[in-house]
């Protein structure tokens, strides 16, 4: 395949097409030359982060006016004249339609080849006679793929390791959502209320230490090595233990189901606890996340009710993950709420109508099927 020397990169909302040519083995370019609108220069900026550390050149080119065709046409021109005898490729992929058409008609007259990228069958297709195809070789890596986004991290990559001593306690957990709902609200109440105390140990009430349900609860934790219950003390083995205690078991289990599945499905990477910073400082964090067919996955994980005055509405939740998706990863970004209780019919109305995938309840019994399903849609 002939290597270009320059890729002239039309900058859109949607990273990936432009990133996975750049930086593919076969394609990758000396210089990328980013044609940027005013709408799009925060876009430039972190593909711009991302080239350079893998060794690109960037130019950024700020265009005028994305709205008129003949300035767009001058622009592209003056960059074909700056790069004289040099091997010049365009991906048509990104930028406005207007961009794109102007974009073509310069590379025509300077008999530039024009590609473009596929993320759904991590495909190059070459535009002309034949539309030739090839694979890519490059795979988007979680960090590379937010950054492309303005997203950086706050945090290291976290990668759960199975632990043998939680697979019985994990199953009995799943296959008994309906009983164990108000046992685990409360073991969730006790291990906040350790960690916003700061200790590892928590006295029981009373009437608390007379809950049959709370005490084959914790006699499970128990059997998993999370905490012990002694003379009315409840001790968690250490802060890792604590979180798994009042909720972080449920992101465990997903995780493990995407792990799972990693072959199957093409997962190319995936990660837990992913705290991330967006242009505008905002914080949030990503409960489970991974990449698949060059697209990020989110999913959100919830053992607290939603239904008291005190804790966050599961509308709130679904609305935020919404957001979330859109301005971690872009329009082709797809989120899931994964949670231990189950939702009303209005909450499941709405997260049809904000595209969130539900799997709820006894549904995370079926979590491995409908992980498959909801990725190859």
């Amino acid at each position: 395949m002939t290597v270009f020397n320059v890729q002239i990169l039309l900058v859109s909302s949607q990273a990936a097409p432009n990133l996975l040519a750049a930086l593919d083995p076969a394609l990758k370019p000396q210089e990328a030359v980013l044609m940027v609108s005013s709408k799009m220069q925060a876009r430039a900026e972190a593909l711009e982060a991302v080239l350079s550390e893998a060794g690109v050149k960037t130019v950024r080119i700020s265009l005028e006016d994305e709205h008129d065709f003949d300035k767009l046409e001058d622009a592209l021109i003056a960059v074909a004249s700056a790069r004289e005898g040099q091997s010049i490729a365009l991906n048509v992929t990104g930028g406005t339609k207007l961009m794109a058409l102007a974009a073509q008609s310069v590379a025509q007259a300077y008999c530039w080849p024009v590609f473009y990228v596929d993320v759904d069958t991590d495909e190059v297709i070459w535009l002309g006679k034949g539309s030739l195809r090839h694979k890519l070789n490059q795979q988007l890596r979680l960090t590379h793929y937010l950054r492309g986004y303005g997203i950086t991290l706050k945090n290291g990559v976290e990668r759960p390791q199975p632990n043998q001593r939680h697979n019985d306690l994990l199953q009995t957990l799943i296959t008994q959502v309906g009983s164990l709902e108000q046992p685990l609200s409360l073991l969730n109440w006790l291990g906040q209320q350790a960690e916003d105390r700061r200790t590892l140990c928590i006295k029981l009430e009373p009437y608390q230490l007379d809950s049959r349900s709370l005490e084959s609860l914790i006699r499970n934790f128990t059997d998993a090595e999370v905490l012990h219950l002694e003379n009315g003390i409840l001790t968690f083995q250490n802060e890792s233990e604590r979180t798994f205690a009042k909720g972080g078991w449920l992101e465990h289990y997903v995780y493990r189901a995407v792990a799972n599945a990693t072959g199957e499905l093409g997962i190319r990477d995936k990660a837990a606890n992913l705290f991330v910073t967006d242009a505008s400082n905002v914080n949030n964090e990503l409960d489970i996340a991974f990449m698949a067919r060059n697209r990020l996955f989110v999913i959100e994980c919830k053992t607290a009710r939603m239904d008291k005055p005190e804790a966050p509405k599961a509308n709130d939740t679904l609305f935020k993950l919404s957001e979330i998706c859109r301005r971690v990863g872009g329009l082709g970004t797809r989120g899931m709420l994964a949670s231990y209780r189950p939702l009303r019919e209005s909450e499941k109305k709405l997260a049809k109508a904000l595209n969130i995938e539900l799997v709820c309840g006894q549904e995370l019994a079926r979590l491995n099927e409908r992980l498959k399903n909801w990725v190859r849609q």
